[in-house]
């Protein structure tokens, strides 16, 4: 294809990507936006596959609560019935009533006080199969709110890097040439410091009549910074060793390409290195554009000002 003329194959390939070269055996992006590799797999057991640990760790906070919540719920529910089939008069302090949905629910509330180890004492088992599910239900209770406590810790305590990245790469006027550009910005209250970024292209290109893909270390102006409290761009000079050397706007629109970057920063707060990653697509890539100062000083000279609502904003520039 006429594009490969383009691109400079002194270039140093990166062959550690592990994502491997032969192009139609993956499918859309490599990375997706928020980091995740972008993999579905299939084959063995579901239960071998999946890791309910870091599941219950990775998900949002509101499914978190949820699955904890129906688990309560649920839990007591069979217990409950249970209850409720041995038969309700072994449940001793019930009020008498006629109604069966009323004495299942007396059973229920039992069942959370007895899950919960509360014991409130107006209602106790009676009779040994009662008593025997009662003392089961404690320690499957006491065992559960002890999972529970692990993973709200584990939640809580999980070092993340809090860094935000611009929705699009930039190419942008760079000294005597363009640069590839990308924006990233701490968006907690959190110090960073010994930051550390690595970039890396993996285009799709027939060799031989075959689709291959080829990974590429992209050199950086800056690959590692001592403080990251504002903004910081990472700006790839787009030099004769480059292998985005000579590409144009079409060029970016036509040919499959995408952009991975890796940040690996120490975060005082957790007291720990912290890592991150995305990627861009080339549609994600806009030609001819710069990124607009995100933040100034403030009317008392005072302060620094961060608005991290601008980490997005560009104006076009004719390149």
């Amino acid at each position: 294809m006429a594009f490969l003329n383009k691109i400079n194959l002194q270039a140093v390939l990166d062959r550690n990507t592990g994502f491997g070269t032969n192009a139609n055996s993956y499918g859309g992006r490599f990375v997706n936006k928020d980091g995740t590799a972008n993999i579905e797999k299939r084959g063995m057991h579901f239960l071998h596959r999946i890791s309910w640990y870091h599941t219950m760790i990775d998900m949002p906070a509101w499914k978190f609560m949820l699955v904890i919540l129906i688990f309560y719920m649920g839990i007591n529910l069979l217990f409950a019935t249970v209850y409720f089939g041995i038969g309700i008069e072994h449940l001793d302090g019930i009020p008498v009533t006629d109604s069966n949905w009323a004495k299942f629910g007396q059973a229920y509330f039992f069942s959370a006080q007895t899950f919960t180890t509360v014991g409130y004492g107006h209602i106790s088992p009676v009779g040994f199969f009662t008593s025997l599910l009662a003392a089961a239900e404690a320690l499957i209770g006491l065992l559960s709110f002890a999972i529970a406590t692990g993973l709200f810790f584990g939640r809580f305590s999980k070092p993340t890097a809090f860094l935000k990245f611009s929705h699009n790469a930039l190419i942008s006027p760079y000294e005597e040439g363009t640069g590839l550009m990308i924006r990233m910005t701490p968006f907690k209250n959190t110090n960073f410091t010994d930051a550390e970024a690595k970039m890396t292209l993996g285009m799709s290109i027939e060799e031989n009549g075959v689709k291959v893909n080829k990974f590429y270390s992209l050199d950086l102006e800056l690959e590692r910074i001592n403080a990251l409290t504002l903004s910081w761009t990472l700006v790839h000079p787009i030099t004769e060793n480059s292998p985005l050397y000579q590409f144009v706007k079409e060029d970016f629109e036509t040919i499959v390409g995408e952009i991975f970057v890796y940040i690996k920063t120490f975060d005082d707060m957790f007291s720990n290195t912290v890592a991150t990653r995305t990627s861009y697509t080339f549609d994600e890539v806009i030609y001819g554009a710069k990124f607009m100062p995100m933040y100034q000083r403030s009317a008392d000279n005072t302060k620094t000002i961060l608005d991290l609502d601008k980490l997005n904003h560009y104006e076009e520039y004719v390149i």
